[in-house]
């Protein structure tokens, strides 16, 4: 990530905040929240 020109930084994190948030304005609020938490619990093995 180093080699990246800060500009397609910027950019990245600006159109992963954009997804994220019309997931969240047009998905289920709570379903997202689900989906997430579940992927925590999978990742440190407790799921």
């Amino acid at each position: 990530m180093k080699n990246l020109p800060l500009f397609c930084r910027i950019l990245l994190v600006i159109i992963a905040v954009a997804a994220a948030v019309s997931g969240y304005v047009w998905g289920d609020p709570t379903v997202i929240w689900q989906k997430a938490a579940n992927v925590c619990l999978e990742c440190i093995g407790v799921g």
